[in-house]
């Protein structure tokens, strides 16, 4: 492991958290594919700078999608973890996204709010009736924040936490998140990463009581890069002013 590439990816850490900045490519926990997870990446790099001996302790606290980007959120004692478990069960981490979709949504800003059922086979999530016996009820609140030419960047706030909740809330309005095919966007990225990135997040740390927020960088490509220098980096801002800088579909 290249220990000082690895380094800058780290947002935030101390003796009971570590939160990381995710690759597009990365999963976060094992699965099936057998793929080495960001997890045990991280497990490495404290062993490696720390020189632990034996097994390192690293609970996952939440999962993003594979070809999502952005911040991800590690315990490093059992202590932590128990307390972040708890701050996930009463919604007390607050998560913004970013998304770069293909059409403009149909208001500047507005909460959504759909019924959606998991299909497990398909690994999709499908809007539903409300009476749906499998439906579990979405929200969350989205802004626009800037555009080019052919996107526009969407900053999402989280309410619930949902499978899939916003490629398919967005896909439901017809704002597909650019690359995401299995939601409906006309073509893959070339990385198999879609446009999706976790921002921020922001809560009470667990033990020290004081409140923690992190941003994470977009991922290195054209289209990110140029909404991250054209808008301020922190959330909630207005959209460049600057002429719009036109991008491949």
């Amino acid at each position: 492991m290249n220990i000082k590439s690895f380094e800058k990816r780290i947002l935030f850490e101390d003796n009971h958290i570590i939160i990381v900045n995710k690759e597009a490519s990365e999963i976060v926990q094992g699965d099936k594919t057998g793929d080495k997870p960001l997890s045990e990446l991280t497990q490495e790099y404290i062993r490696i700078k720390y020189k632990k001996p034996g097994n390192v302790f690293l609970g996952v606290v939440h999962r993003i999608d594979r070809p999502v980007s952005g911040a991800v959120i590690f315990a490093k004692t059992g202590k932590a973890l128990s307390r972040l478990n708890e701050l996930i069960k009463k919604n007390e981490i607050h998560k913004t996204y970013w998304a770069v979709v293909g059409e403009r949504p149909p208001q500047m800003k507005e909460k959504l709010v759909h019924y959606l059922r998991k299909n497990a086979k398909q690994n999709k999530s499908y809007p539903v009736k409300e009476t749906d016996r499998e439906a579990k009820r979405a929200e969350l609140n989205y802004e626009l924040i800037g555009t080019s030419n052919d996107y526009f960047l969407l900053e999402i706030d989280l309410i619930t936490g949902r499978h899939h909740q916003i490629r398919a809330q967005l896909a439901t309005i017809k704002c597909r998140i650019r690359g995401d095919l299995k939601y409906g966007a006309p073509r893959s990225n070339i990385d198999s990463s879609i446009h999706l990135h976790a921002r921020s997040i922001s809560f009470i740390h667990p033990v020290k009581k004081e409140k923690l927020e992190v941003v994470a960088p977009v991922p290195n490509d054209t289209l990110w890069q140029y909404f991250e220098e054209n808008l301020a980096p922190i959330k909630k801002t207005k959209p460049n002013k600057k002429k719009p800088h036109k991008f491949r579909k």
